[in-house]
């Protein structure tokens, strides 16, 4: 076995040490002697986005989002939504989780529209939502608890025929009124924590690995791992959250 991963636009999308997400899925195979292959495809930059198995992408402040849009309408945006509906894997935090959705409208009103690969869009509001925060995924995601750090001005609402990746705990979430948190439709996963989401929720990685291993050879299984170090991140994080 053997995945290829593609990072898009790591030159612009990668708040909070988002990139340590890339990190963490390398060593998690490489661990199990599964070999991985990075490529990095950054604006402007053409690649065969079929040839990819897992994509990632980080999170961005907004100005940064409305300079990709000129290269995903150039032919990338419909790579990217051709790959999703394929069943590809795909992990997209905050800036890049939004612009998989319709739109994103500014405090200001100020609409600009996006890749529309998934049923959501996003609002602006003049608050931010900020803070360490806590989720329970869905089933489908493996039931575990997630701890992550959120920073966010933007409130996502899903539209009909997606779930959410989880149900808030103790933070805001998409929007801070509902308790759902980031979206899960196929096998996309996106979500509004940075820090980055996977090094301390080890459980939550080897969903997604094991999701993009299951589509390219049809069944998947990962030995586990001796994760003494990423659960005592995870539950001391998970306590100073709850108990917080």
């Amino acid at each position: 076995m053997e995945l290829k991963i593609c990072h898009l636009y790591p030159e612009v999308l990668n708040l909070y040490g988002d990139r340590g997400n890339i990190l963490c899925l390398q060593k998690r195979l490489e661990w199990r002697g599964i070999p991985c292959e990075v490529t990095s495809l950054k604006i402007g930059e053409k690649a065969d986005l079929s040839q990819f198995d897992l994509f990632f992408i980080g999170g961005g402040q907004d100005f940064e989002q409305e300079v990709l849009l000129g290269d995903l309408r150039a032919g990338k945006g419909a790579e990217i939504r051709a790959a999703i509906e394929d069943g590809r894997t795909f992990l997209c935090i905050c800036g890049g989780y939004q612009m998989l959705g319709h739109y994103y409208q500014t405090a200001d009103g100020v609409k600009c529209e996006f890749l529309g690969a998934v049923d959501l869009y996003t609002v602006g509001a003049r608050e931010r939502m900020i803070g360490n925060y806590a989720f329970r995924l869905g089933e489908e995601s493996g039931g575990s608890v997630v701890v992550g750090f959120e920073n966010h001005s933007g409130k996502t609402y899903l539209g009909q025929g997606v779930l959410p990746l989880g149900t808030v705990m103790k933070g805001y979430g998409n929007n801070g009124e509902d308790q759902t948190e980031g979206v899960r439709y196929k096998n996309v996963f996106g979500s509004y924590s940075h820090g980055p989401i996977l090094p301390k929720n080890p459980l939550l990685c080897d969903v997604i690995l094991e999701s993009a291993l299951t589509r390219k050879y049809g069944s998947a299984s990962l030995e586990p791992l001796p994760d003494a170090f990423e659960v005592r991140a995870h539950e001391t994080v998970l306590e100073r959250v709850m108990g917080s």
